[in-house]
């Protein structure tokens, strides 16, 4: 399953990873296995950045929650976005419950999954990936 690009879909994820790495007293992440063991229900923070019509700053960067629907092959996630995105006006293509999908090494913060978590998950997605 292919990841988002920028080019393509207007936003992209950042790797959590790497920002750690930049700065690792400062930026915290969980443990790797807890990125790799997510269960539907599960919330996850996920960097994004996305295209904007501002020829000053074409780009904005923004943490949201995103919600664990499955996991699929190759060690991702599919998940449902669980924020709406203050850099763009309410649209159909990138709003919260769109499905995306997403890697461990996207992950920045993990809430564990509750009844009502576990509900949504369930749910229909507005749109699907791909």
């Amino acid at each position: 399953m292919r990841e988002p690009d920028i080019r393509t879909d207007g936003w992209c994820l950042e790797n959590g990873e790497a920002y750690h790495r930049a700065a690792p007293e400062t930026f915290c992440i969980p443990e790797r296995l807890s990125r790799e063991a997510l269960q539907p229900g599960d919330l996850v923070k996920l960097i994004f950045r996305i295209s904007i019509d501002d020829p000053d700053e074409p780009e904005a960067v923004e943490r949201m929650w995103v919600l664990v629907r499955e996991r699929i092959k190759g060690g991702g996630y599919l998940g449902i976005l669980d924020n709406d995105p203050y850099a763009v006006a309410e649209n159909d293509e990138f709003w919260s419950g769109i499905e995306l999908p997403f890697w461990p090494h996207h992950i920045i913060d993990i809430q564990q999954r509750d009844e009502n978590t576990l509900s949504l998950a369930c749910e229909e997605p507005k749109r699907r990936w791909l």
